[in-house]
């Protein structure tokens, strides 16, 4: 099975890339699949002829979006159109990776795929419109949300609280939930599907689907705690910091993020047989990672000295 992934750097692109796969997998980094450039990411499509386009590329700064509307909206609305319009020319189907953020937070319990959405930033509005108008282009597409992504590579929430782990105590939101989602578990995730992506429109495989890890939700503060205790107990830090836990008011940002971020995943479990990995198992394997790739950046020795 021959599948396009649109971005090359990313964390989702650079798990798909560490994964073991029987599929060829082709990625296309931004200056070959553009999402600002709509023509160059869909004649990529046409010449390629893949069976599946993973779109694993977005404008994800989230703050920086309440400054630059017309750019977020340009990728993750106006390029993702674009591209399950080629994806649909080409006769292939389209996964497209979307977030939590489309949703308020602002009720208890896990939001299901078919919950009325409503975003507090441009980023969740942005993203929103790029799911309803990729479904709207190709019948043929996946659009599976997750939260609170991480991995070994790149910026993301784990990777900075190692970086901070030297200080005495840190200040963490503490009402904001969610579960943690490893980008290594969701590109396999993504992979172990896509035979099944092959699909005609209609089937149940096609639409909204909600994949993040699983397990208890967790806030901002609690997973901090919970990096620090596993790095830690592995010998990449000399403590752990004390964690202060904080109002999301006490820590203003330019975007609203949703208090309650929590994805209900039992839709993807029944429609394609798994449930989703646990993100404490998720986080322990992608610290394990960063120790045995970034020894002397990430031990206690280096904590001791800091």
């Amino acid at each position: 099975m021959r599948i396009l992934v649109i971005g090359r750097g990313g964390q989702l692109a650079r798990a798909l890339a560490a994964a073991r796969s029987p599929h060829e997998l082709i990625f296309l980094g931004r200056e070959q699949a553009d999402l600002t450039r709509p023509d160059q990411a869909a004649r990529a499509v046409a010449a390629l002829s893949p069976d599946l386009v993973v779109n694993a590329a977005a404008y994800t700064a989230v703050d920086r979006a309440e400054q630059e509307p017309a750019l977020a909206h340009a990728v993750n609305a106006e390029g993702v159109a674009a591209l399950a319009r080629a994806a649909a020319e080409a006769g292939c189907a389209l996964a497209h990776v979307s977030t939590d953020y489309v949703f308020d937070g602002a009720r208890a319990g896990a939001w299901r795929p078919d919950d009325p959405t409503g975003p507090l930033c441009v980023y969740g509005a942005s993203k929103l419109e790029g799911e309803r108008r990729a479904l709207a282009a190709n019948p043929r597409t996946l659009v599976l949300r997750t939260s609170w992504v991480f991995s070994p590579w790149g910026r993301n929430f784990v990777r900075t609280m190692l970086g901070l782990a030297a200080r005495e105590s840190l200040r963490v939101v503490d009402d904001q939930i969610g579960r943690p989602t490893s980008a290594l578990d969701l590109a396999e995730a993504i992979l172990a599907i896509a035979p099944r992506l092959t699909a005609p429109a209609g089937a149940p495989v096609w639409g909204v689907q909600h994949y993040a890890g699983s397990g208890a939700p967790v806030s901002w503060a609690g997973f901090a705690e919970r990096i620090f205790a596993r790095a830690a107990a592995l010998g990449m830090i000399a403590r752990a910091p004390r964690i202060e836990r904080i109002g999301a008011d006490e820590y203003p940002t330019p975007a609203r993020r949703p208090a309650n971020s929590t994805l209900d995943c039992t839709g993807f479990a029944q429609v394609f047989g798994a449930p989703p990995a646990p993100w404490e198992e998720g986080l322990e394997r992608v610290l394990r990672i960063i120790q045995a790739e970034e020894p002397e950046a990430f031990s206690a020795a280096r904590g001791l000295q800091t």
